[in-house]
Parts: structure tokens; sequence; C-alpha cells
């Protein structure tokens, strides 16, 4: 439950796996209408990200049901994500965390939590959303940083020039 609820955060925030190691429960707010959860990037700049309801589910399975019982075998840290040990997980746990759950896919060797960063950019870019927007909920200082994620893949041409080009299709 630990597990999948770490990679839900992680997708559905866009935080990086430093942040999310680092979230204590009080950073976390699942309760209301509109889940959140306070995140602290570089530089321990603050920011409120939404937490869509894949991850507000899976967090707050995670708390109730596995948490408690990690929690026990700790010294009553505070953090989200505790190890067997009931202490707060490492960056280096959560890479093995994503590194299984990458191999159980059949995904190899090319998977990072980076790439669970990259995919929640490029998803909301690819929905819709304005590089500004996304610019905050990354939490980065530039939007040129954001703007990597921009680049268009060939499918997204080929699509695009079938859907729009008036002689692109006969």
């Amino acid at each position: 439950m630990r597990d999948a609820a770490l990679l839900e955060l992680v997708y559905s925030t866009g935080a990086r796996i430093s942040e999310a190691v680092s979230l204590d429960v009080d950073d976390l707010d699942l309760d209301g209408g509109a889940p959140a959860v306070r995140l602290f990037g570089k530089g321990r700049k603050e920011r409120v990200v939404p937490v869509g309801s894949f991850a507000a589910r899976a967090v707050g399975a995670y708390l109730v049901r596995s948490r408690p019982e990690l929690s026990a075998r700790g010294r009553g840290t505070p953090a989200v994500f505790l190890n067997a040990r009931g202490a707060r997980m490492s960056r280096q746990s959560a890479w093995a965390v994503l590194r299984g759950a990458a191999e159980r896919a059949g995904l190899g060797a090319h998977v990072s939590p980076h790439t669970l960063r990259h995919s929640f950019a490029t998803h909301l870019l690819a929905g819709g959303a304005d590089v500004r927007v996304v610019q905050e909920l990354l939490g980065h200082a530039s939007v040129t940083t954001t703007q990597l994620y921009t680049l268009v893949t060939p499918d997204a041409l080929r699509e695009v020039y079938a859907a729009t080009h008036p002689r692109a299709l006969g």
C-alpha cells in the first residue's frame, strides 16, 4: 500500500522524489473537496499542489491501513512514507520502489523517479494546460525549464497534421 501511495502521489503531483519522501503528515490535506499537498522544493520553496483522486485514495488507504503498523515500529516520526523500521523512507528506497514497479510492468531500466515528474508535466501540457501553470505546479523558477516538456512527439505532429491540414487525407 505504501509503494502504491508513493507512486500515485509522485505522478499525481509531479513531486520530486526528495519532496515526496520529505513529506510530513501535516503537509497533506486529503479530507476536503479539493485534496492538496504542500511540497517544499529546492531552496525550501513552498508550493501547494492539487492531488488527483487516485492518489488521494491510495494515500488515504495507506495512512489508515498500513502506516500505523509501520509507525509503531519506530519513534513516532511525522513522515508520511515510512520504512520497515518505522523511520522516514530514504530517496534510495523510493528509487528501489519505482525500479521494482517498472520491472514488474516490463518497462525495464529506463524509468526513474524523474520519469513520473516528466510524465506529469507532459500529460498536463498535452491536455491543454498552460505552460505557466505547469511551471508553478512543478516549482520551476524559470518557465524555460518547464518548456523542455513541451517538445512535440512525431506521433503528435502526425495527428495534428491529419486532423487539421486540408490536404492531409486523400
